[in-house]
């Protein structure tokens, strides 16, 4: 192999492993909620400037975050199955680097947004970025099998970080958008905590399937997703939606309930995957429909 061809080799592994310090799919849905959330902001369409340079900067801060909690997860990663084949537990990155590359993905964030989009918006998701990587990944995550429940603010956030980016304040209808992702964290994320939840017992990180066994957790998700079904219709009942929307939420909230259900019944790591995924296509759904609604009252 040539000289020329073993760099080009380096430097395309050297670019895969510091974007798989960012966690793209996490990165993906921040943004895409942020995103909806400048849409619903105003009648007609988002300002142009602020709304791509706010997407930019909301999306560097989660992808610092990622890289944050990648640092400070290490040891625990190492040993878990589900995170042996990251960055650093590879070998691929220094952990000095991937502080680096954290703290210059934030301050290129917080330049972006306190110059051209506003002030508040950085602030705001300065203050997210902390909340994930330090108060949830340092502390809740190890301290409260309710760690997910209060570290899901965090995680709630982009839809009101994308509407303040457009507006410059922050709207009760974006803290409602807030509200949705709230409630829906910990049935997503106790899922998964269940088909992992041997991973987490082996690093003693107290998640909720850990510390109260399987049975009450299937319980939590259960109540949290009737809770969910009962959260997403207050676009409706508000007046920030119409039918459309409404159709669409009873329609995917009564799927999330038929898959909560389902894992109550047979708490195997087949079903508690399937309700995780189908999760997923939870918060997609909601929040594009929202945006149709929007669309079609405007």
């Amino acid at each position: 192999m040539s000289t020329n061809t073993s760099e080009k080799l380096v430097a395309a592994l050297s670019w895969k492993t510091y974007l798989g310090l960012c966690k793209i799919n996490v990165v993906g849905h921040i943004v895409f909620t942020a995103i909806i959330g400048m849409f619903l902001a105003v009648p007609g369409w988002p300002p142009l400037e602020p709304a791509i340079w706010g997407s930019i900067g909301i999306g560097l801060a989660a992808a610092s975050a990622a890289a944050l909690n990648h640092y400070l997860d290490r040891r625990h990663d190492a040993e878990m199955a589900r995170t042996q084949k990251r960055p650093l537990p590879q070998g691929q990155i220094s952990p000095v680097r991937v502080v680096a590359f954290a703290v210059v993905l934030c301050l290129i964030s917080m330049a972006l947004l306190t110059l051209l989009v506003n002030p508040l918006t950085a602030v705001l998701t300065f203050l997210s970025l902390v909340g994930y990587a330090f108060i949830y990944t340092v502390y809740l995550k190890h301290a409260t099998p309710q760690n997910i429940v209060i570290g899901g603010a965090a995680g709630a956030a982009p839809p009101v970080l994308g509407w303040c980016a457009v507006t410059g304040e922050v709207h009760p209808y974006a803290l409602l958008l807030f509200l949705l992702i709230f409630v829906w964290t910990p049935p997503h994320f106790w899922a998964y905590a269940i088909a992992k939840r041997d991973d987490y017992a082996k690093v003693n990180i107290p998640m909720l399937p850990v510390t109260h066994g399987v049975a009450m957790t299937q319980l939590h998700i259960l109540l949290y997703t009737v809770l969910l079904f009962i959260f997403g219709l207050f676009p409706f009942v508000t007046g920030m939606s119409g039918p459309v929307y409404l159709v669409a939420a009873t329609a995917l909230g009564g799927g999330f309930l038929y898959y909560a259900w389902r894992l109550k019944q047979q708490a195997d790591i087949r079903t508690a995957m399937k309700t995780f995924r189908y999760s997923l296509v939870y918060l997609v759904g909601i929040f594009s429909a929202l945006l149709v609604d929007h669309y079609i009252h405007f």
